[in-house]
């Protein structure tokens, strides 16, 4: 490395990122394309910093390994700020390896945490602890360190590990602290925050709505309770987990008589909540019986679902209450809603990706957060993204994709 390059590194790890540039500013050589895209990417000039990358990686040669694999690290944290979830992560993963060979170990912890932080945004949690599990255990920089906590109490939390994830932010604080990067102190105050906000909406029928935190959804999950999620579509008793995730008419009946519980729902009314009709007829009310049927299988061993006179009603055994937990968020918005919270500017396809679900859907549920002036968008076409406020006096984590303790 000549004297200029040196001098730019050290103006880039001190934070001088125009005394950087000015280093380096008129030459095209690859080390200096690569000092150049790290510069623009801390000037928050992402696009840019992402082309000076790739062709910093094509222009150092084949044997220079250990460049190319910073080159590839250092592109894909661009594209994790730019929330570019497409494609596969196999050069990140190659990059990692080639680095740990080649005793440059912060720059492969650097890839791991990446990594760690991709699976955690597409809600992929045994992807993303493995990838956390290579970092553990091994020597940090203050940084990494703090980033390392940050995806460790991520994890924590989504998992409903409310005291894990508290040690987790708490670590990560002292270490974001020590590293001096405002931005990234930032970050864990507004992680830690996120704890203490209601997570989910206990709802019953003739009841105002109760707000819990996540340490008061644990305790509910811990509970001899048993619990109708709508976070999360299923019902949770004692241990033991039933999905309806992929049965959402079955879902929305059990949520209907669970909200009346101990009471009963009218048919008529189930029919027009659910079916979304207000004149039911006799066939209406022979697909009620058929598909409380289903419902009625679908939870057996953990509830009994009873016709009555005037409709349907959810039986518990005797000494378990019936608690519906309903997201702070209602309707296909809510989970979009969670990720654009994180402050990034995401494209609807990086949505559509991260949620598993259509574009279409995605689209139409940027349509509504849109109109009630929970979300806007710049740029049109491929460059369109969108952005949201941070929701107020909610956190989203339950929104997220998650699996739920014990899975």
């Amino acid at each position: 490395m000549d004297s200029l390059l040196a001098a730019a590194a050290r103006a880039l790890v001190a934070g001088d990122v125009l005394t950087a540039l000015g280093h380096v500013a008129l030459r095209s050589d690859p080390p200096a394309l690569a000092l150049r895209g790290v510069a623009m990417a801390q000037l928050g000039e992402l696009q840019r910093a992402r082309e000076l990358l790739r062709l910093a990686h094509r222009g150092f040669g084949a044997d220079e390994v250990l460049a190319r694999a910073r080159c590839v690290v250092a592109e894909a944290e661009v594209g994790l700020a730019l929330r570019d979830l497409a494609g596969t992560p196999a050069p990140l993963l190659a990059a990692a390896h080639a680095l740990e060979e080649r005793a440059d170990p912060h720059n492969a912890l650097q890839a791991w945490l990446i990594l760690a932080r991709r699976w955690l945004l597409l809600g992929r949690r045994q992807e993303a602890e493995s990838a956390l599990a290579q970092v553990q255990g091994r020597a940090l920089t203050p940084a990494l360190a703090a980033m390392a906590g940050l995806a460790e109490a991520a994890l924590a939390a989504r998992a409903l590990r409310v005291s894990q994830a508290t040690a987790a932010l708490d670590a990560a604080a002292a270490a974001a602290q020590a590293s001096g990067i405002a931005a990234l102190h930032a970050e864990v105050v507004q992680a830690r925050s996120h704890l203490a906000k209601p997570a989910a909406r206990q709802v019953a029928r003739e009841a105002a709505d109760r707000l819990l935190d996540l340490q008061a959804v644990q305790d509910l999950l811990a509970s001899p309770a048993c619990v109708v999620d709508g976070c999360r579509r299923g019902v949770w008793m004692g241990g033991r987990w039933r999905s309806l995730a992929r049965r959402p008419l079955l879902f929305a009946l059990l949520r209907a008589v669970g909200q009346a519980w101990p009471g009963d729902v009218d048919r008529d009314v189930l029919i027009a909540e659910v079916f979304r009709t207000r004149d039911g007829d006799d066939s209406h009310r022979a697909r009620l019986r058929v598909e409380m049927g289903r419902v009625r299988a679908a939870v057996k061993g953990l509830l009994s679902v009873e016709a009555t006179a005037n409709g349907y009603r959810l039986a518990a055994a005797p000494g378990i209450a019936v608690v519906v937990l309903a997201p702070p968020i209602e309707g296909e918005q809510g989970a979009v809603a969670a990720l654009l919270a994180d402050g990034a500017a995401w494209s609807s396809s990086a949505l559509a990706l991260a949620l598993g679900a259509s574009q279409r859907t995605v689209q139409r549920a940027l349509a509504a957060l849109e109109s009630t002036g929970q979300a806007r968008a710049t740029g049109r076409g491929r460059t369109q993204r969108w952005w949201a406020m941070p929701l107020s006096g909610f956190t989203t984590i339950l929104l997220l994709p998650a699996a739920l303790p014990g899975d």
